[in-house]
């Protein structure tokens, strides 16, 4: 097989949402993450690669290092680009401790927190339904293979907290500290946007509201980065 028209228009399409789900498929650039993907339970449909590495799949196809730089999306392509499929959401098992994710917009934040999560050992990941797309190729990129190991659902916010019998935590300027704060091994942690924070609409649900305390004396910085404030409240949840 040869790098078809086909295949580049297919490529391209897949940069947006709707042609992603249309065609169940989503793009992992690199090494790194293209193997931890084949290790994982994720279906490869397809794989462009330089390198001879992958040539025993059967899905194999080799390009030149124009032809990878045509259908890649990174500045500096890395020897190899594959299709997935999208596997069907699974059901949220609501024990442990999960992260939920309100209105999230950046897809560098997204992956990040994925790979806090694989890290921490959050096996769910929950996601308001306008949080950015975790198939989208930037938020792979920065995931580094971790979405192959946590389980991200997208759902409606408030019927899904509604519906959980364990301790509910939002992340809030106006909350407890943290570290003066009882904290279960099963949890939720809700996270806000990075502009907003967590929406009104689920603060009403939620009574737990947890913050990190800031030592610095200048005003001037208003809040932590979303994916920074997850990074040391899982912290904090595992200590």
């Amino acid at each position: 097989m040869i790098l078809s028209n086909n295949h580049q228009k297919l490529i391209t399409s897949l940069s947006q949402k709707k042609y992603r789900q249309k065609h169940q498929l989503f793009i992992a650039e690199g090494v790194k993450v293209v193997r931890e993907l084949l290790e994982s339970s994720f279906e490869l449909e397809i794989i462009f690669s330089t390198e001879s590495e992958f040539s025993s799949l059967d899905c194999f196809i080799q390009v030149s290092d124009q032809e990878l730089k045509k259908i890649s999306s990174l500045k500096t392509p890395n020897k190899v680009l594959a299709l997935f499929k999208i596997p069907l959401q699974k059901k949220v098992n609501s024990s442990g401790l999960i992260v939920v994710l309100d209105t999230i917009n950046d897809p560098g934040n997204l992956g990040t927190i994925i790979r806090l999560c694989d890290w921490f050992g959050v096996e769910q990941l929950v996601c308001s339904q306008d949080t950015v797309d975790c198939y989208n190729s930037k938020v792979v990129q920065a995931t580094m293979g971790s979405l192959a190991r946590v389980s991200i659902s997208y759902l409606n916010l408030s019927e899904y907290l509604q519906t959980v019998s364990i301790p509910i935590f939002i992340a809030d300027m106006d909350g407890v500290n943290i570290h003066k704060s009882k904290l279960p091994a099963s949890a939720i942690l809700v996270m806000g946007n990075e502009a907003n924070g967590v929406s009104d609409r689920l603060k009403q649900l939620i009574s737990n509201k947890i913050s990190i305390p800031r030592y610095g004396n200048s005003n001037q910085v208003e809040s932590l980065n979303v994916a920074t404030a997850t990074a040391i409240l899982l912290n904090e949840f595992r200590r």
